[in-house]
């Protein structure tokens, strides 16, 4: 990431003042007080939220020039997220740090740069994230590999990034605080990888290599603390933590991998519930097997049982309700329904009733925004090739979350006009309502407009099948 600039613009000249005449001021150790601002280029809102373990701290609105401040008072030392919809990204603050940046929203992470009393540990946290973010291109391909060459890769990797982590830690000198937070960046995407290996691998070439495995393979996990409060909503840790269920599930299936069962899933349930004995830390794991689950398996009698079980073992109260009411919105979508009525625009902003996407012929609908755009290139040119295959089918696109200005400039630049291009213009409720929490997610509709299948996946090997 090529590291940027100082960012004397962002704010007016007096609070500049203040923000950087503070980093030189020395603190009581009773004084809490902190500073967060910044400017953001491209915004797909007009705010951008504070969090904390997923809790929204505070809302911190964009003035003219895009541009936002806030002083904390009071602000505790950890790390806190800070959202811009649909993307957010973290930040840590220790004590009394005063904290800018400045990002693109249409490249939000490699735009982003952090300036500021305690900007050197946030841009490594976000330099770190990107190498991370790079291997994952690898990963896919080195998936097929033998043993030998897929740990070769991997620990060649991860040699590299820890040598990152080692030096900047030196000349940065930060403390046991954020070293929880930069360490576990640094291990777990590692780990991620050694447990994903045995099921990915013979998912995708048919040989069973679990229990050839060395004895070694695992001694990582030893060492492991599944408790570490600072890591409650840390994503490498949840996405560890869900990668080592499946692979314990897998394992103990004797390498037979339906990672959509009901049996798998409640085992799953099981096995976090006595990994993991801190209460916060095990809500967020299990809502993360319930919100995966929910949307794979449309049976009611399993969701059932399913949710039974989740809610024996789940004491976050707020989540419980989220968790029934996907549960009741995945219901409201299964094959010979009709979709729930969302607003829909075409480019003449004209309103495109849900009942009359089909033009009586089998649709397919796919969604897409600009802050993904390797999907929607991806996406419109996986839908082209269908298109030539099946030409009677019906193909619609729906942009969910882009401003209706962004969304006609990518209609113009990716040249986006050989199928029918619209927009939603609320995306909360689009999302809730058509439970799109994945971008690759897929609704195929019968040619009467009910529902033929409403989770599919457009990069499914076997996608096709839903047309034929």
């Amino acid at each position: 990431m090529i590291k940027k600039y100082l960012l004397y613009l962002l704010t007016p000249s007096v609070l500049l003042s203040t923000f950087f005449t503070s980093c030189e001021k020395v603190f009581e150790p009773d004084n809490y007080v902190a500073y967060f601002g910044g400017e953001i280029i491209n915004p797909q809102s007009t705010f951008v939220l504070f969090m904390k373990d997923g809790k929204v701290l505070d809302t911190l609105f964009l003035d003219k020039k895009n541009r936002f401040y806030k002083k904390f008072d009071s602000l505790t030392p950890g790390l806190y997220t800070f959202k811009c919809e649909p993307e957010y990204q973290y930040i840590y603050f220790e004590k009394n740090d005063s904290l800018m940046i400045r990002l693109n929203a249409f490249d939000f992470d490699n735009s982003l740069a952090f300036c500021g009393r305690g900007e050197e540990k946030n841009n490594f946290l976000i330099d770190l994230y990107l190498r991370n973010d790079r291997d994952k291109d690898k990963l896919f391909e080195a998936i097929d590999y033998n043993l030998n060459d897929f740990e070769h890769l991997i620990d060649s990797s991860y040699s590299s990034k820890k040598a990152f982590y080692l030096k900047r830690r030196a000349q940065i000198g930060w403390g046991s605080g954020f070293d929880s937070i930069a360490k576990a960046s640094l291990d777990f995407n590692h780990y991620m990888k050694k447990e994903i290996y045995p099921f990915a691998h013979q998912f995708k070439t048919g040989e069973q290599v679990y229990e050839k495995l060395p004895e070694n393979y695992y001694n990582y996990r030893k060492s492991l603390y599944y408790n570490n409060k600072n890591l409650t909503n840390f994503s490498p840790f949840i996405k560890y933590i869900s990668a080592l269920l499946s692979n314990i599930t897998y394992s103990k299936n004797g390498g037979k991998f339906n990672e959509n069962s009901l049996e798998n899933n409640i085992l799953k349930l099981n096995i976090a519930d006595t990994l993991v004995k801190d209460h916060q830390i095990k809500n967020v794991i299990l809502n993360n097997i319930a919100y995966m689950y929910l949307l794979e398996d449309q049976n009611m009698y399993n969701n059932k049982k399913f949710i039974d079980r989740y809610l024996e073992l789940s004491t976050d109260k707020e989540q419980q309700k989220e968790v029934r009411e996907i549960s009741e919105a995945v219901q409201k979508l299964i094959i010979g329904k009709r979709l729930p009525d969302v607003h829909l625009v075409d480019q003449q902003n004209r309103t495109v009733p849900v009942e009359e996407l089909t033009q009586n012929k089998e649709t397919v609908i796919f969604f897409w925004t600009t802050n993904a755009e390797s999907h929607l290139k991806s996406s419109h040119g996986k839908i082209a090739e269908l298109k030539k295959r099946f030409p009677a089918v019906n193909f619609v696109a729906i942009n969910i979350n882009d401003s209706e200005e962004n969304w006609k400039k990518a209609l113009k630049n990716f040249q986006l006009d050989q199928i029918n291009e619209y927009k939603s213009t609320d995306f909360s409720d689009i999302k809730k309502k058509w439970v799109i929490t994945k971008v690759h997610r897929v609704i195929v509709l019968n040619s009467d407009g009910t529902i033929k299948n409403g989770f599919a996946n457009l990069f499914d090997i076997n996608f096709h099948k839903n047309l034929q």
